[in-house]
């Protein structure tokens, strides 16, 4: 009896990733029939998850596109190099690994008490973007899902003073990629727990998760909170993140405010009633 329940709520889980992930390739246009996409994998539980997601995917869509697995081996002290190479050959997924120590430079560009993140995500971003040309992919797959979203925006807001987030697909800066985030609308519960329904060859990553005090790890304990206590809260955070009214705002740049004037009508004044 518990095995047949352990199926049925697994089965549950995987229709239910692949609903949301089916979502929002829909909403957002996010893979179209002849695309070459390049997904990123990093050995971690959201990047298996996306692949696992897209390879259920391509049997059942109606179109037809190619997937290429790519790991950025980035020369981390102990990084188990044969597990990603093992785990994609028993897929029969095309894949590449790329090694660039990009580890040393990290360290070194990196200020004392300060995070690797954002030197490390450039290198990381400056490597994928540039292979991707170089093997021809329209789009490049991440595995962001929505508390990733919703934390990006909370930690700009806080942060940086800016009402930003992650969107579902972006325009690289030098215009020749599309980045994708087909997790878009997936739980990242959810992820961990399908995570773990399929034994996947976890990777840690032992550059960002050695460092204490996040700044991130502190938003994700406020959302997790919020989950335990207002449940629904961080899915309507995320919603609101696509409809936004901008004359409720206060970015000019995005409403004429200083062109505001009331409609012109021809209109009878009600004469004031003088008091006596």
């Amino acid at each position: 009896m518990d095995n047949r329940k352990e199926r049925y709520d697994t089965n549950k889980l995987a229709k239910h990733l692949r609903r949301d992930v089916g979502r929002a390739i829909g909403d957002y246009q996010l893979i179209e029939s002849g695309d070459r996409v390049m997904v990123c994998l990093s050995g971690g539980k959201d990047s298996y998850t996306l692949l696992d997601m897209l390879l259920s995917l391509q049997r059942a869509a109606p179109i037809e596109f190619e997937l290429v697995a790519v790991n950025l081996d980035q020369k981390q002290p102990g990084f188990p190099a044969d597990v990603l190479p093992r785990y994609l050959e028993s897929l029969g997924v095309p894949y590449h690994i790329l090694e660039r120590d990009t580890y040393s430079i990290v360290q070194e560009l990196t200020p004392e008490g300060k995070t690797f993140c954002p030197v490390c995500s450039r290198l990381r971003r400056g490597t994928l973007y540039g292979f991707a040309s170089e093997i021809g992919a329209t789009k490049i797959a991440l595995g962001h899902h929505l508390d990733d979203v919703v934390e990006t925006l909370f930690l700009n807001m806080f942060f940086g003073r800016r009402m930003k987030a992650m969107p579902p697909k972006l325009k690289s800066d030098d215009g020749r990629n599309i980045l994708i985030r087909p997790l878009y609308y997936c739980r990242e519960k959810d992820i961990a727990r399908w995570a773990t329904a399929r034994e996947y060859p976890i990777i840690p990553c032992n550059l960002c998760g050695s460092q204490e005090n996040l700044q991130r790890r502190v938003i994700k304990d406020m959302l997790t909170q919020w989950d335990k206590t207002e449940p629904g809260r961080v899915e309507n955070i995320a919603r609101s993140i696509a409809h936004i009214s901008p004359s409720q705002m206060a970015d000019p740049n995005l409403f004429d405010f200083a062109g505001l004037q009331r409609d012109a009508v021809a209109a009878t004044l009600i004469p004031l009633r003088v008091r006596t």
